[in-house]
């Protein structure tokens, strides 16, 4: 119960302008210049988000993150890109919690194995103290690492435009 009031709290105090305190947008551009480089390497559409606290109704029911952001995942049209290819990478800031939410062509190319790595990866990076920007670019970094092999194996083709917009989206 305790452990309940205490999320509560952090997250009634905490509002958009917190997402763009912890995002400005200088590094927005630098997330977005980071996203435009992987997805002309590899056959992805990245989509990273930034929330600074559950929505109240969400709070409430005492949601877990990966419930949210696979609410955004469809919200923000990830699941909807040409070859399945969407990722989302999100970050709550109130609880400092990382949610990776891939589409089918890209998560059954990877092993579950390979996600829990890059979940960390940028769990690392937020809890250690880390930026947004620093949680981001290590989720960016990982997914670098961990695709070369298998876009090209699985005969993905990038496609031709961009279908999500490359900088970070702050609620």
């Amino acid at each position: 119960m305790l452990h309940r009031l205490r999320r509560w709290a952090h997250h009634l105090r905490l509002d958009t302008r917190d997402a763009r305190r912890a995002l400005p947008p200088a590094a927005c551009d630098r997330l977005a210049q980071a996203v435009a480089a992987l997805e002309r390497d590899h056959a992805i559409e990245l989509r990273l988000c930034l929330e600074a606290s559950l929505p109240f109704s969400d709070l409430w029911r005492d949601a877990p993150v990966r419930e949210r952001a696979l609410a955004l995942f469809g919200q923000l049209g990830v699941w909807d890109t040409a070859h399945n290819s969407g990722v989302l990478v999100y970050v709550l800031l109130a609880d400092r919690a990382i949610e990776i939410v891939a589409d089918r062509g890209v998560s059954q190319r990877l092993p579950a194995s390979a996600w829990q790595v890059m979940i960390a990866a940028q769990r690392l990076a937020l809890q250690g103290g880390g930026s947004a920007e620093d949680a981001f670019l290590a989720a960016i970094s990982a997914l670098r690492e961990q695709l070369p092999q298998e876009t090209a194996t699985a005969g993905l083709v990038p496609a031709p435009d961009n279908e999500l917009p490359d900088r970070p989206h702050l609620l």
